[in-house]
């Protein structure tokens, strides 16, 4: 009997975190993100539109040719175009990526394209974690996205070698979108701890663009990174900011209502402070932008950029 009576009383509590994760979810907008941030200078938000256009280019076929080309071309040269790895030439160890030489911009750029929903081998690369499975650098990073980045660099290690020596000058830039944004941000790190490996290439000389960044990287590594590694997160952006690992957001597409429930049951009994406590949670890496578009109880759309990096405390 006194079972039976505690399940209304575990209903009740359960509507009240459903209802109240709801309120706070419907009232939270994207402006609230950054409200305490500073507004990025034009000239340190510059490379991004150019890199997105690289990054876009990944996805077709024939360069020469192009079939998605957006308003103002894709800004590349084919004929300085060094390789361009499709998903036979990474064996689906990797995400599909382009090596371009930008000469305009003395820029040496390794660009990826993002998941692809169709190849099962992107969701291999993605599944491939546990909290806490891989440690990097006193800190925690997904150990799929960390062994994609490895075998990029070991594949592409003596061009890339050739490149920072034969342009002394020009910078080394790695970017990608969604599942490339975590491949890149990871293969940056690498870099920039095996700087021997290119020869001996200068920390100031690399960085990192992940444009809709996975969580890849544990809060230390983040605050660590954050002076070559850049994070672009546009309006309310959803892989940034859940809490709820990117495996196991997957493994639940099936069972959504599950999963929905057992996010407000969290968010609502554990304290965010013993969240951001727990060192093996991942984070969005490095510095970050963010781009809002709309504020709350505004009808025109105005873009504002703001950068902000993770309390040291």
């Amino acid at each position: 009997m006194s079972i039976l009576c505690g399940c209304p009383l575990l209903e009740c509590v359960y509507c009240l975190a459903c209802t109240r994760w709801a309120y706070k979810r419907c009232l939270h907008t994207a402006g609230h993100d950054s409200e305490t941030w500073g507004l990025s200078s034009a000239e340190e938000f510059e490379p991004v539109p150019r890199i997105c256009r690289y990054i876009l280019a990944v996805y077709e076929d024939d360069l020469r040719h192009p079939i998605w080309e957006p308003p103002g071309g894709y800004g590349i040269n084919p004929d300085w175009l060094i390789s361009k790895r499709t998903y036979v030439d990474t064996q689906g160890q990797a995400p599909p990526y382009i090596l371009y030489l930008d000469h305009n911009h003395a820029d040496i750029v390794l660009a990826f394209r993002g998941l692809n929903l169709a190849r099962e081998s992107d969701y291999a690369v993605l599944l491939d974690n546990k909290l806490g499975k891989r440690k990097f650098d006193g800190g925690y990073v997904h150990n799929g996205l960390l062994n994609a980045a490895g075998w990029v660099l070991d594949a592409e290690c003596e061009t890339l070698k050739d490149l920072v020596e034969k342009y002394p000058k020009y910078t080394l830039t790695f970017a990608g979108h969604s599942l490339g944004s975590g491949v890149a941000a990871l293969l940056t790190m690498l870099v920039v701890q095996n700087r021997d490996r290119l020869g001996d290439i200068e920390r100031k000389r690399v960085r990192g663009y992940a444009i809709a960044p996975a969580r890849c990287m544990s809060l230390n590594l983040a605050v660590r990174y954050a002076d070559v590694i850049n994070s672009v997160v546009l309006q309310d952006d959803f892989l940034p900011r859940t809490a709820t690992p990117l495996e196991d957001i997957f493994k639940s597409l099936f069972c959504l209502p599950c999963l929905l429930c057992l996010q407000c049951m969290r968010d609502t009994c554990i304290p965010e402070e013993k969240m951001l406590k727990d060192p093996r949670r991942l984070y969005a890496p490095g510095r970050l932008y963010h781009i809002v578009e709309r504020k709350p109880c505004r009808y025109c759309h105005a873009f504002e950029i703001y950068f902000g990096r993770y309390p040291l405390n």
